[in-house]
């Protein structure tokens, strides 16, 4: 039995800032060339790892032009619901989206995270099931979301979960799970999204852990600007499992389609912030923690370009104003 896996490919109808190309075409070739390739290889089915569109509610006139692309593919496509795919974050409106749409009229079938798919062929079973992306992912018990439920007893157990699943710890404050702390999981191939820089394909005792990264690059992070995007052809036996990264040949390289210089304006304000606060620090001795008065003695320092000094006051305003907030709820 053979499939393609395909995650996070944020199909919309406007071009993001960040890129110097016009998204849609760029995107419509991308996703021809994926079906293309599920249909050469003659996968059995084609996998989907959330984040189909980049909203919940496109419009609909974009959603019919790559609808009929994915109505190309010879085979069934079965995809797990992404954070950008449903509103509110919440599974339970998937029937309102426009991935909902595209399950109504059976161009992809969506997968109920409590009714896994059970899929048969040449007297190999296969299970496939998916977790959709929630509030609680990467911050419960892993086993809730990164394990199968109902298992059946199918040859092999493939499970979807859109998570942010990384190799190494993120920032404090930022919800992840490690691969190290899953390997547990009673899935025999375990993919995910969501992380849109990937991990490529892990194996352990022969259980599989994949991410390939996301079709598509909305932003201009350093590493979207190496990254080329991926899908992955999977060949499964009973006793053996092949699973194989494919880069996308029409996908350019991203000095080609993603602009830098936001990223770097964005970066060289940040130098300039961090310069500021020294300055602060180094010719102002604050007597008093009193947010307005030391928003005052900032506001009065001069040689500081006024473009700084007006984004460090609306920070600092922000914060004062979520600081009343929390005090406010405490009364």
């Amino acid at each position: 039995m053979k499939f393609l896996y395909v995650t996070d490919t944020h199909i919309r109808g406007t071009t993001p800032k960040n890129r110097l190309d016009i998204y849609v075409e760029t995107l419509k070739a991308k996703l021809v060339e994926v079906i293309e390739l599920a249909n050469s290889e003659k996968v059995d089915m084609i996998l989907h790892g959330g984040d189909v569109f980049d909203r919940p509610d496109l419009a609909p006139n974009v959603v019919g032009q790559f609808a009929k692309i994915w109505m190309k593919a010879n085979m069934p496509i079965y995809v797990v619901a992404g954070n950008h795919d449903t509103f509110g974050h919440n599974p339970e409106t998937i029937s309102r989206t426009m991935l909902g749409l595209m399950d109504s009229f059976g161009i992809m079938t969506v997968i109920d995270q409590t009714k896994p798919v059970l899929f048969e062929k040449d007297g190999l079973r296969i299970q496939i099931s998916g977790q959709p992306y929630h509030y609680d992912l990467d911050q419960r018990d892993p086993k809730l979301d990164y394990y199968p439920t109902n298992a059946t007893e199918a040859d092999v157990l493939i499970h979807m979960v859109h998570s942010m699943l990384v190799e190494k710890a993120l920032p404090e404050g930022v919800p992840h799970t490690l691969i190290d702390h899953i390997w547990g999981t009673t899935a025999d191939i375990l993919f995910t999204g969501h992380f849109h820089g990937g991990f490529g394909i892990k194996e352990r005792n022969g259980k599989f852990i994949c991410n390939p990264g996301a079709l598509a690059r909305v932003n201009n992070h350093w590493s979207e600007m190496s990254r080329m995007p991926k899908v992955i052809i999977g060949d499964v036996a009973k006793e053996k499992i092949l699973l194989r990264e494919v880069p996308i040949k029409v996908a350019l390289k991203g000095e080609a389609v993603l602009d830098r210089t936001f990223l770097e304006k964005a970066v060289h304000q940040e130098e300039k912030l961090h310069s500021f606060v020294q300055q602060v620090k180094e010719s102002s001795q604050f007597q008093s923690l009193n947010m307005s008065d030391i928003i005052l003695e900032i506001a009065s320092l001069k040689n500081v370009e006024e473009k700084v000094k007006q984004e460090a006051l609306r920070r600092m305003t922000v914060v004062e104003e979520m600081w009343k907030d929390e005090e406010y709820e405490k009364h």
